[in-house]
This record gives structure tokens, sequence and C-alpha cells, in this order.
């Protein structure tokens, strides 16, 4: 591929640029591009001359569109190459906190309506408002449509009005239909997909209304297929979540990318697959697999290696909260503080990841 080719080293084709990339000058955010060709060449970016160093040439340029052409050009044969970048305004220094699996909680208010005059009264949402009074954090909640004993048909609209009030910090989306069987869409087509999708949108809309949706969720185990990720897309998901894990020990969650996608992923931490208009992000902790004196080594160790992350999602699941699960965790509440401080304390801004990813 690579022989006497111009290609582009960075950035690369539907990569996502943010404002630790490079240089804010005014509205514009100046970016260096790195372009591999033959040696003795005479090469421009976007019309900049480019400098020969350490075997690539480069140039600086702006970026002042959320969608933006980049061009190489060899001036003396005439060939040239694009790609197209994005640049995210809203992005970097932004993060929120989201949860996986949720239904339970839906389920208990279900089955104890008359005590709950609000969504809020309900211990594990009384936590999630805590921490939006304390810290103004985003909340997002990823909602199986099952589970044993009820479904979201059977889930009151009483709270419709409440769910709009607070529908600036506190969103859902669709997560899998329930939570086995595992990996439930790792090989399943569209309409599979779709059918599920649409049962857990239709009971959003129905019990707290559209404005609590949002473009970006995160699919059960984070593993589709290509067509099932175009379910999501055409649902409006233009933002897909998950792992994005290669060369380790751990899953992968990673859809249906392959591993030089996937590799890419991990280092960026945002990247838009072109070829189906699909943006991925990675998330940067899963606080249930973290000892709660793990968390802060964990996130702190991005600036070790590489640099902190542009916008960080901090995921959980919902039912680590319970002490009827198996695997409950006394110090649910106490972690979650934890995660959120350390956004706080590093100088993070809560935003909804649907707003940053767009223009």
């Amino acid at each position: 591929m690579h022989g006497q080719e111009m290609y582009f080293i960075n950035p690369i084709h539907g990569d996502m640029m943010h404002a630790w990339d490079g240089k804010l000058s005014g509205d514009s955010l100046k970016i260096k591009v790195i372009v591999s060709a033959p040696a003795n060449r005479k090469i421009t970016i976007n019309g900049v001359d480019t400098d020969f160093t350490d075997g690539f040439y480069q140039a600086e340029i702006d970026l002042e569109n959320y969608e933006n052409n980049v061009e190489a050009l060899d001036t003396e044969s005439g060939k040239s190459i694009s790609i197209t970048v994005y640049r995210l305004k809203n992005f970097a220094g932004k993060y929120r906190l989201s949860i996986d699996d949720n239904i339970w909680f839906l389920r208990d208010i279900q089955q104890n309506v008359s005590q709950y005059q609000s969504l809020f009264g309900h211990p594990y949402m009384a936590v999630l408002k805590e921490i939006n009074d304390t810290y103004g954090t985003k909340i997002h909640l990823n909602l199986f449509y099952e589970t044993e004993g009820f479904n979201l048909s059977e889930f009151t609209d009483r709270y419709k009005n409440e769910w709009r009030e607070n529908a600036g910090w506190l969103t859902l989306s669709f997560h899998a239909k329930g939570e086995f069987p595992d990996q439930p869409y790792i090989s399943a087509d569209y309409e599979t997909v779709k059918k599920d999708c649409d049962l857990v949108i239709y009971q959003i809309k129905r019990f707290a209304s559209e404005d609590v949706m949002t473009s970006v969720t995160t699919i059960h185990w984070g593993e589709a297929t290509r067509e099932g990720s175009r379910v999501l897309r055409d649902a409006g998901y233009k933002g897909q979540l998950g792992y994005f894990n290669i060369d380790d020990e751990q899953y992968p969650a990673s859809y249906y990318l392959n591993e030089t996608e996937r590799r890419h992923i991990k280092k960026r931490l945002v990247w838009k697959d072109m070829s189906e208009d699909i943006i991925f992000i990675k998330t940067s902790i899963v606080i249930d697999m973290k000892k709660i004196d793990e968390i802060v080594p964990w996130l702190d160790h991005y600036s070790q290696n590489g640099g902190k992350p542009p916008y960080v999602d901090l995921l959980v699941h919902e039912q680590y909260f319970y002490p009827s699960y198996f695997n409950y965790q006394p110090d649910y509440r106490e972690k979650l503080i934890t995660a959120v401080k350390w956004a706080h304390d590093n100088g993070y801004e809560p935003a909804i990841l649907g707003d940053c990813i767009q223009d």
C-alpha cells in the first residue's frame, strides 16, 4: 500500500479533531497535517507549502468548519489525495456519567407506584439527582425493554412531565431487549436489532417524551454487526459508544470494527466511520470493574499514556446498586461520586455527548 504512494499519516479519513489537537486561532483550529510521499516532491496541503521533516511532509492548516476537506497535492505531477476530517468545537474538556442495563428502577417504581410522588423518590434515582445537584453532571441511561416480571410497556406515564423537566441533564436510549442472552447482537441482522430498538424507543417516547432522546447510545455488550449499527444510526443514534479494546486481555466491545479501526479509536477515543456515517466514541472507565481506590489512579493514568481523554465518559451498570444483586457493590454511590468528582476536579464540564459530536 505504502510503496511510492502518497497517503495521510495524521489525521486520517474520518478523524474528529478537537481543541486539544491543535491551536485555537480566532474561529479556527490550527492543526498539523502529516503526509507520506516520495522524497524530493513539492507537496502542498490545502494550498499550504509543506516542510519535509523526519521523512514526512508536514504543514499546518486551519479547520474552520464542522466538516473539512483536506487535500494533499503533488504540484509537479498533479496527483492529489484528500480526506474528510471534522472539527468538534465543544468536545474537549467535557464529561458525562452513562449507565447501562437500566430497567430495575423502573420495575420498582411501577410495582410501588403509590409510594413515589417523584421518580427521584426511588433510592437509585435519588443518587443520580444528588450527583446532578452537586456537580451539574449530565447523566445518560441506556434501557432494556424487559426483565423478569416487567417490561417497559407496563411503566406508567404519570411522570412524563418530570422526565421532560429534567431532560436537560437526564437522557434515555435503547440498549437491548434484555440482559440475556449475552452479546445479543453480535451476529444479528438488521430486522432483529430494529425490532428491539423500536420497542424501546416507542416506550421512551410514550412514558418520558421525545425530550429525553439523544443521538448517542451504547448497545448491550458493545457488539453489533454492520447492519446492527445501521439500525442505531437510522434510529437517530449517530454516536455509538463502546470499549474498543485491542492489544490487551479486555473484552473488545467494538461493534463491527476491524483491528486497525479499533486500534485507532483506542488512541484517538473518537472517530467517524465515513462508510456508514457513524461516530464511535470510547468510554474512559467502567466504574463497576474498579475498586473504589482504583478509580482515580485509572483516570489519572491517561495523562501518563498520551494525554487525558478530551471527552470523559464515566460508565457504570445499574444492577450493582441493589443489595439483592449477587454482585452488589455497597459503595456504588461513593464510586460514582469519586469518578464524577475526578472529572470536576480536573476541570471537565458536564455536557450531553450527543451535543458534543455534532455541528
